[in-house]
């Protein structure tokens, strides 16, 4: 080389010099295009899914916090309404105001307490607001004068027969609310009222909550603090969060040193008090933000993986048509096998919306589990009930981990795991849970006609849930809505018939021949990869078995995957078969 460098006007020096500058562009464009071609669109659907992700994780956070707050203003207010039947019941027992002595109201306060030991103490006033029976720890109020307290003059001149007061300091100096009721005894007016600790009321307002790292606080019309946990403020002092009070219910999102935290409030009915439910939104998805890292770090390794695969192996195939650039054939034999590495990049994009759907499961089914250990639903639950749900979450992450395993083969291929399974359970597998009920949704209707005594197969599950996964797929396609699909398995000739029939709108005769051929799909721009029924008929041969298609335009179609008992076996035979034929050729006896 280094005398072609000193012959410049030698034509095989200059040719050798432009190859190596041609080559030298191409590898480096090459590369350049291959790695583009992976972490661009890989880039754009991870940053897409985070996005829904988090809006996703966050709405539903909401409407579940949203549901909290209603179910916990629900119990206070029934609480309330005990409370005011207590004063009520009260009421029944006088005629008058002077019949209210010291002893009675004694008994009436300790009849009071065993009901609810949030009563401090209860009190009798006539007409002009005189408390004229009186029992509790601040004896120095009875014969005290309340007509001028608010919620005497509201309770006396409104309508209603009840009043719940807002807390306040009042004659003892010291927070409390009171509780009170009205009834006429003929031309006079009696009214019973009773004062409850607002440190036990949040006692029972904590003992209600649920969640974790959830805080509960009611707060009046003015914006003040009715109850709230000690840490987290005073009592009677300014909120730091107001609710609109133009909706009964409702979530907002808010941030407060540095951490979103999801606010949902829900307005008393009887009471102008609303309850506010906080929690911090890393607190309460803390598994699932696990979750998206992990999935997170394995979409990293996939790309590393994916870029140096693409590094060498383009690298090393255009060195190799370099060495052999005479031959026009030889090159472009590589070139198509270096653009083969391409798909590995529109694959690699998918994977974040294949990774998706087990990732949608394990928070449904992570979903299920909170609100069974939610003792305000009600549901019943068991340790197997428990231990199934976590089953469905571990067959989630497999499966995520087994699209990974698939990308990964996709670039080098190996051989099947061959174990003994169950085609009925496999089929089920793939639509029970998250499919069937995205049929259900979709209005499609998924019939199961299995045969229950199916024999086991010798089979590679993991890559069998594929095929099937990609055939229904592909006929939830088809069918869209208002449709049926069909899931039939039968055993024949020593061979296991698995069919998935859809009543869509069929294949043209003319596209029979397409539909097998890698990237070839009849699906919209965006929707398809043209790789699934590629990949599943050479999954499908790797186990030596085949796959049959039927299809008539406007009546559906029906793919039907067709497996030997014992791959193996069926191997022999076919070996066998091929030495005979040849042997017969040849002239001699079969």
């Amino acid at each position: 080389m280094a005398q072609l460098r000193e012959l410049p006007n030698d034509p095989q020096a200059a040719v050798t010099r432009r190859t190596e500058q041609y080559f030298r562009r191409l590898r480096f464009q090459r590369k350049a295009t291959l790695l583009l071609a992976v972490l661009v669109p890989l880039a754009v659907l991870s940053l897409y899914f985070h996005i829904q992700f988090t809006y996703t994780l966050k709405a539903s956070g909401k409407i579940h916090l949203a549901a909290l707050a209603e179910s916990q203003r629900n119990t206070i207010d029934q609480f309330l309404q005990e409370r005011v039947a207590n004063i009520v019941d009260l009421l029944e027992h006088f005629e008058d105001a002077a019949d209210a002595t010291t002893s009675t109201m004694a008994v009436c306060l300790q009849r009071l307490r065993r009901i609810c030991d949030s009563f401090v103490d209860v009190g009798l006033l006539n007409a002009e607001g005189i408390q004229t029976g009186y029992a509790g720890p601040f004896p120095a109020l009875r014969g005290r004068d309340y007509s001028h307290e608010a919620w005497f003059r509201s309770l006396v001149e409104g309508n209603s027969e009840y009043h719940i007061s807002d807390i306040y300091l009042g004659f003892r100096n010291k927070p409390h609310f009171t509780v009170a009721a009205k009834q006429r005894k003929g031309p006079r007016l009696l009214v019973a009222r009773a004062t409850l600790d607002p440190e036990k009321f949040y006692m029972f307002l904590r003992s209600i909550g649920h969640g974790r790292g959830t805080d509960t606080a009611i707060i009046n019309k003015d914006g003040l603090y009715q109850a709230v946990d000690p840490k987290r403020g005073e009592l009677l002092a300014p909120a730091g969060y107001r609710p609109p009070d133009n909706k009964s219910l409702g979530a907002d999102e808010i941030r407060a040193n540095g951490d979103s935290i999801v606010t949902a409030y829900a307005w008393f009915q009887r009471v102008p008090w609303v309850l506010v439910v906080s929690q911090p939104f890393r607190l309460a998805y803390a598994e699932m933000y696990h979750v998206r890292r992990i999935m997170m770090i394995m979409t990293v390794v996939i790309v590393l993986i994916s870029g140096v695969g693409i590094w060498l192996t383009t690298d090393r195939l255009l060195r190799r048509a370099q060495a052999t650039a005479e031959s026009r054939e030889t090159l472009r034999w590589q070139l198509f096998h270096a653009s083969k590495l391409a798909a590995i990049g529109e694959l690699a994009a998918g994977v974040a919306h294949e990774i998706n759907n087990p990732l949608a499961a394990i928070a449904a089914t992570t979903g299920v589990l909170r609100d069974m250990l939610d003792p305000r639903f009600g549901l019943e639950w068991s340790r197997e009930e428990t231990l199934k749900q976590l089953d469905e979450i571990d067959a989630m992450v497999y499966r995520a981990r087994g699209i990974i395993t698939q990308l990964m083969g996709f670039a080098r291929k190996s051989q099947p795991t061959l174990v003994p399974c169950n085609v009925n359970d496999i089929l089920d597998g793939v639509v029970r849970g998250l499919k069937e009920h995205e049929f259900l949704l979709s209005g499609i209707r998924l019939v199961r006609d299995y045969q229950r005594d199916l024999p086991t197969i010798l089979a590679d599950p993991d890559r069998l849930s594929q095929v099937f996964l990609n055939l229904i797929n592909n006929a939830g396609d088809a069918v869209k809505e208002s449709g049926t699909i069909t899931l039939t398995t039968r055993f024949a000739e020593g061979c296991i018939r698995a069919s998935v029939a859809d009543t869509g709108a069929g294949i043209p005769p003319e596209l029979m021949d397409k539909i097998f051929l890698p990237f070839y799909t009849t699906k919209e721009v965006g929707k398809g990869t043209g790789l699934g029924l590629s990949i599943s008929l050479s999954i499908v041969e790797s186990m030596n078995g085949r796959i049959e298609v039927q299809s008539q335009p406007g009546a559906g179609s029906t793919f039907t995957v067709i497996l030997p008992l014992n791959p193996e076996d069926e191997f022999l035979s076919r070996t066998e078969k091929s030495s005979d034929g040849l042997g017969a050729e040849k002239g001699q006896e079969p």
